[in-house]
This record gives C-alpha cells, structure tokens and sequence, in this order.
C-alpha cells in the first residue's frame, strides 16, 4: 500500500525516519510518498503545504503526520485542523494507557478519548465586532453530533468496552452543548448494551486526576475533545506516549500529536514512541495487526527494560539507538 508521509516541522524529520525503518524492518511493503508541510516549509516557500499534497491524500487514503508548528495570535490557521476540514476527518480517536517503565501518577490506566473534530470553535467563525471586541461562534449540529456519538458507541462495541461518557457544559450552554448530549442520548439507545453516562466538563477534569481509570469510552465536541486528551495523555507520561488517528469516510490521517521540539530538533535525542504508535494504529487498521502487535511489543518492553530509552523519560540513548533497539527485538 501507498501511505502519504508528512514530516512536518523540528524533530519531525527525526521520527518519521523512525517510523520508515520500523516499517522496513516489519517488511509492511508500505510505500511512502513524502510531502512537506508546516511553518519551515512557509518560511522556506511561502506556502503551508507541498503542491499535490491534497491530490495525493485523496487518491492514497491514507496518510502519517508528524509535528507542525502554528503560530499563536497571529499568522497561518492549523494545518492539521485545515487538512480535518478539508477531508471531513470527523473522529479525532486518541487511545491513553499506562506503559510500564514511564513515570505517571497512576497505574492502569486504559481509556480511549474520542473528539468530534470538525466544527465547535475550530470552525473558525470568528470576527472583530468592533475595535475592542471579538465574536467567535460555537457551531454544533445534530448531524456531526449524531455522527461521532454513533463512532463512540461503534467503537466500543467493536473493541470489548463497556461504557461511553459523554462530555458536555449543558448546563450553561444550553442550546449547542444541550443538542450534543440530546443527541448523545439519543443513539445510545440503539446500544443497549453499551452503558452510557454523562459528565460536565470541569467536573470531567477533576475526576480523571483524582481517578481516571473510572472512565472507559469518552466522547466531546471539538474543543472539550482537545484539551481532555492532552490531559489523559499527562496521566500517562506525556504527549510522547500519546498516538492518535483523524478518521473520515474515505480518509484517515494518523498522526502524533505532540509539538515540533525546535530546541531539540536535528540533535537525535527525540522521542518516536507518539509517532510509531500511531503507525501501529495505521496497520490494525489496514489488516496488519500481527506486526502492530509485533511493534508495541517491542516498545513496551525496551521501554520497560530501560536501558535504551531517551532522555525525556530518564534514558540517555537516541531516537535513532532507540530505533536499533526496537528493530533488534523485533528480529
């Protein structure tokens, strides 16, 4: 198969290469096709993305994004939101769990946080009022909300889950958070035996610090979807362990979702775990589950083990030594 390979920008170069010799070692036949996209490529071409970047993702289907800077205030709009738009990826699907041999506040944890990813605030309806005043608009419909809670419930049926909670802040918000939990509870009639429940939103936030292995399956709009994924990913060791898919109809774009490291950046000390995760959701999903398990496996025990891990979880090895090792254990 044919896999569209955005490097993105900083330590992207570094774990994309990562991720091409796992998947040589694997022997997946993967074909890459590379394009560039982010803020060095604006700076370097005054355009956010290689011509025929689109055209090659419409016709592959498939593609593995690495970190891309956005600049905050000012500038250029998230490439990764303006590629969901534009392919109407509408699951943002970010599975957190424990991994031994990486320091966390908690053990066992196991959840799946599922985000609608194409409208809420990302949206991008937003405006100066006047001088002194800015109007964004919060837009959520029943379709959208009907679809990602139906992908909730899917998912959870599909993967042995039990339970999918709801997030919302309808008890203020009362017509667009309000239609997203009504529609919620709509659809999880058509899964009786999936239990299902609902939480306020920053109720949600003190109850997966206090104790997140109470929640299985949650599922938020675009914006609450954002923020409670990073934080599960803190519960867990960090954005580094943290992988992620955006899933359309036709189109999925796998990515990590991490930040670009600049300070880092062409030093090899970076941290490929996110992006080869995110690698190993691409092959469960493309009929390559034996060498998805293959993979986590050896990144969970040379991780576990310890003595070739980077820096930014104790070890003091390379992304590429890091990579030897996996491909060694592999073997």
């Amino acid at each position: 198969m044919k896999v569209v390979l955005i490097q993105g920008d900083g330590i992207g170069k570094e774990i994309a290469n990562s991720v091409k010799r796992v998947s040589d070692a694997l022997q997946t036949g993967i074909e890459w096709i590379p394009y560039q996209a982010g803020a060095e490529y604006y700076q370097q071409s005054g355009k956010l993305m290689e011509d025929g970047l689109i055209e090659a993702i419409t016709e592959n289907k498939c593609a593995l994004k690495g970190p891309t800077a956005t600049p905050i205030g000012t500038g250029f709009r998230s490439i990764n939101v303006q590629l969901r738009q534009k392919f109407s990826t509408y699951a943002n699907l970010r599975p957190v769990h424990s991994i031994k041999g990486v320091k966390s506040r908690y053990e066992n944890v196991d959840l799946v946080v599922i985000r609608e990813n194409t409208e809420d605030l990302y949206k991008g309806i937003e405006y100066m009022y006047d001088a002194n005043t800015a109007h964004g608009i919060k837009l959520i419909t029943k379709e959208a909300s009907e679809r990602i809670a139906r992908f909730a419930f899917t998912y959870a049926k599909q993967h042995g889950r039990k339970k999918v909670t709801c997030v919302h802040k309808a008890n203020i918000m009362k017509l667009t958070d309000g239609l997203f939990l009504d529609t919620f509870r709509e659809v999880a009639k058509d899964y009786p035996e999936i239990e299902s429940d609902s939480v306020i939103i920053d109720a949600l936030c003190m109850k997966l610090v206090s104790n997140p292995t109470q929640f299985d399956v949650l599922v938020a709009p675009n914006l609450y979807g954002d923020i409670i994924s990073d934080l599960c990913a803190g519960l867990v060791g960090g954005l580094g362990f943290a992988p992620s898919a955006n899933i359309g109809k036709d189109v999925t774009i796998y990515e990590a979702v991490h930040g670009s490291a600049p300070d880092i950046a062409g030093k090899d000390l970076a941290n490929p775990t996110a992006l080869l995760l995110s690698f190993s959701m691409l092959l469960k999903d493309n009929a390559m589950a034996h060498l998805a398990e293959k993979l986590e496996n050896a990144i969970y025990e040379t991780i576990a083990e310890g003595k070739t891990t980077t820096q930014d979880i104790g070890g003091t090895s390379s992304c590429s030594a890091f990579t030897d090792a996996l491909i060694e254990r592999m073997k």
